[in-house]
C-alpha cells in the first residue's frame, strides 16, 4: 500500500518539484503536496496544516533554505527538513545541517531522497518519544516529591490527632449520655476521625498507606460494585461493561481497588453533569520494551487492565499534567478535597501497577490501571467477631519523643490496666524501665525519633532483657515506616491515629503472641 506523506516544496522552479515528486512516488509514497517560494507563502502553508517533510532548495531568487528553517524553528515545526540543491557548497551543506537541517541531497542524485526521508521521519518520532519518557519521568519524580511531602505532613499531622482522640475518648467514658458535653466531645471525636480519613487519602497517594493484599478478581469486583455504582451515578447515566472472560488475578488490598474503582466513577460522573454513558472494562494485556522505553516508571511483563471510560466533557493537557496531584481540582470550592484520584494514583502504585489517564476537550476521558498478574489462589479471609478489647495488668515501657502524645498513651494504657514506665524523652523512658526492679513484658516505641530510632531503643532494652515483645508505632504507615527506621516484616505494628479499643486489642495480640525470631 502507498504510504501517505504530506510534502511542502519550498521551490522556485517547477519542473525540478515535478522531479521531486515523481522520485517520491516511485518510491511508493502517496504524495499530498504544495509548493511555495516566498517567507510569507511558506507561513500561510505551515498555518494551513500539518507537514510530514519539508523540502527546500538552498538558493532562490526571492527565498533561502537558511531563511525557510529559521521560520520553521520559530513556528517550533518538528517536521524533518531536507535540502534539495544543485549548487550548494561543502561549507554551506555544514553550516546548514547545524542550524538544524536533517540532510541534504544533490539534485543529480536523487535516489538519496528516500533514505534521507525515511531517516528523518525516524529521528523525528525518536525525538518525539524521548521527550514523552523525559515529560512521563520527570512527573513520576514531581509526584514522588510531593508523595514525600503529603506523607511527612500525614505523619505530623495523625500525632496530633492522636492526641485530640486519646483525650477525647478517655472524656467520653466519664461522661453520662445525657450530659450535654457529651454531644461536645463526641462532635471532637467525629472531627478528628474525618482528620484521621484525609491523613489516610495523603498516605495512600504518598503510597505508604497499609495494604492488605491477596489474590483478586477484576471482575468480581466490577461485578459486586456495580449496582452500587448505579445508585452512585444517577440515572442520567448508563453504565456498561466489557468483562474479559479467563481474567488473570492481581495481588491488590480489594478494599483499596474498590476505592480506586469509586474515586474514578466518581470522577466520571462529575465530568458528565448533562448525562452520558460509563464504560468499566477489563483485559488481560502484556507490556512490551516499546511501551515501557515511553512509559520508564512501568516495567514490561503481563498485566491486567481495569479501565473507566466517559462521554464526559473531557481535559486539556494542561489539566492532564497536574490531574493526580493532591488537592488539584476543577471543580468548584466546596465541592471535592482534590484528593479523589490522587488516592487512586497512590493506591494503584504502591500496589506495583500503572495508571494512565487519555482525554482531550469535549471526547471524554478514560482513565487505564495496570496491575502485574498473579498466579497466587485467592485465600478467603477469616472474620472474627467483634468484641471488647481486652484488658490486661502487665508492665509496659512507653517510649515516644511527642510529649503531649506519650502522655495520652500513657493514660490510654492505664485505662486497659497495664502499668506504664516512661519519662519526658526517649532516653528517660529507657533509663526508668533499666532502674524498674520488677518484670517488663513489652516495650511500645515510636519508630522514627530523633537521635534514637525505635529500632535502637528496643535493643538497648532488650540486651537486658531479652523476652521482652515489642509493639512499634508510627504516623507513617508500616511500609514506609520500616523503610526510614529498619523494621521488619516479622514486628508488630500500629499506626497513628489509633482508638483506645484498637489500642488494647494490638497490645493484647503481641502480648499473647508467640516470642518474636
Amino acid at each position: 500500500m502507498p504510504k501517505p506523506l504530506n510534502v511542502l516544496l519550498i521551490e522556485d522552479q517547477e519542473d525540478d518539484a515535478l522531479l521531486l515528486l515523481r522520485e517520491l512516488k516511485r518510491l511508493d509514497y502517496d504524495v499530498a503536496w504544495e509548493r511555495v517560494q516566498t517567507q510569507g507563502g511558506l507561513r500561510a502553508a505551515l498555518d494551513d496544516r500539518h507537514w510530514d517533510v519539508i523540502v527546500s532548495d538552498f538558493r532562490m531568487p526571492l527565498f533561502s533554505a537558511p531563511e525557510a528553517l529559521r521560520t520553521c524553528h520559530e513556528r517550533g515545526v518538528e517536521a524533518p527538513f531536507i535540502i534539495v540543491s544543485g549548487t550548494i557548497g561543502e561549507e554551506e551543506a555544514v553550516e546548514s545541517m547545524r542550524a538544524g537541517a536533517d540532510d541534504f541531497v544533490i539534485k543529480g542524485r536523487l535516489a538519496r531522497l528516500g533514505p534521507a526521508i525515511e531517516r528523518g521521519l525516524r529521528e523525528r518520532e525518536e525525538r518525539r518519544a524521548r521527550r514523552a519518557a523525559e515529560a512521563r519521568l520527570g512527573q513520576a519524580q514531581k509526584m514522588e516529591a510531593i508523595g514525600q511531602l503529603a506523607g511527612g505532613v500525614a505523619h505530623d499531622f495523625n500525632n496530633l490527632l492522636g492526641v485530640i482522640q486519646g483525650y477525647g475518648e478517655l472524656l467520653l467514658k466519664d461522661l453520662p449520655r445525657d450530659d450535654r458535653r457529651w454531644r461536645r466531645v463526641d462532635d471532637i471525636l467525629r472531627a478528628a476521625t474525618r482528620g484521621a480519613a484525609l491523613t489516610r487519602q495523603l498516605l495512600a497517594f504518598s503510597r505508604q498507606q497499609p495494604l492488605e493484599a491477596r489474590p483478586v478478581d477484576l471482575n468480581a469486583v466490577v461485578a459486586d460494585i456495580e449496582r452500587m455504582l448505579q445508585r452512585l451515578i444517577g440515572e442520567d447515566i448508563r453504565i456498561t461493561t466489557a468483562l474479559a472472560e479467563g481474567l488473570h488475578r492481581v495481588k491488590v488490598d480489594p478494599t483499596q481497588i474498590e476505592q480506586v474503582l469509586m474515586n474514578l466513577v466518581i470522577n466520571a460522573r462529575d465530568a458528565m453533569s448533562g448525562g452520558g454513558r460509563l464504560m468499566l472494562e477489563t483485559g488481560n494485556v502484556d507490556l512490551d520494551e516499546t511501551y515501557t522505553q515511553s512509559h520508564p516508571e512501568v516495567s514490561p511483563g503481563p498485566y491486567v487492565m481495569l479501565a473507566v471510560s466517559d462521554t464526559g466533557h473531557g481535559m486539556d493537557a494542561d489539566t492532564l499534567s497536574h490531574v493526580f496531584e493532591p488537592f488539584f481540582s476543577t471543580k468548584a470550592p466546596g465541592s471535592g478535597t482534590g484528593l479523589g484520584l490522587a488516592t487512586a494514583y497512590g493506591i494503584v502504585r504502591q500496589s506495583g501497577g500503572h495508571i494512565n489517564v487519555y482525554s482531550e476537550p469535549g471526547r471524554g476521558t478514560t482513565f487505564k490501571v495496570l496491575l502485574p498478574r498473579t498466579d497466587e489462589e485467592d485465600v478467603p479471609a477469616v472474620r472474627r467477631p467483634s468484641e471488647r478489647p481486652p484488658t490486661g495488668d502487665e508492665t509496659l515501657v512507653l517510649v515516644e519523643d511527642e510529649d503531649a502524645l506519650r502522655i495520652v498513651i500513657h493514660d490510654l494504657l492505664e485505662e486497659g490496666g497495664y502499668t506504664v514506665i516512661d519519662g519526658p524523652s526517649p532516653e528517660a523512658s529507657l533509663t526508668a524501665a533499666e532502674q524498674h526492679p520488677g518484670p517488663i513484658h513489652l516495650i511500645m516505641t515510636d519508630l522514627i525519633m530523633p537521635g534514637m530510632n525505635g529500632r535502637e531503643a528496643v535493643a538497648r532494652l532488650q540486651a537486658a532483657r531479652p523476652e521482652v515483645r515489642v509493639l512499634y508505632m508510627s504516623g507513617y504507615a508500616g511500609v514506609a515506616a520500616g523503610h526510614q527506621g529498619a523494621l521488619e516484616a516479622h514486628h508488630a505494628f500500629i499506626q497513628k491515629p489509633f482508638s483506645l479499643d484498637t489500642l488494647l486489642s494490638k497490645v493484647r495480640e503481641v502480648l499473647d503472641s508467640p516470642p518474636s525470631p
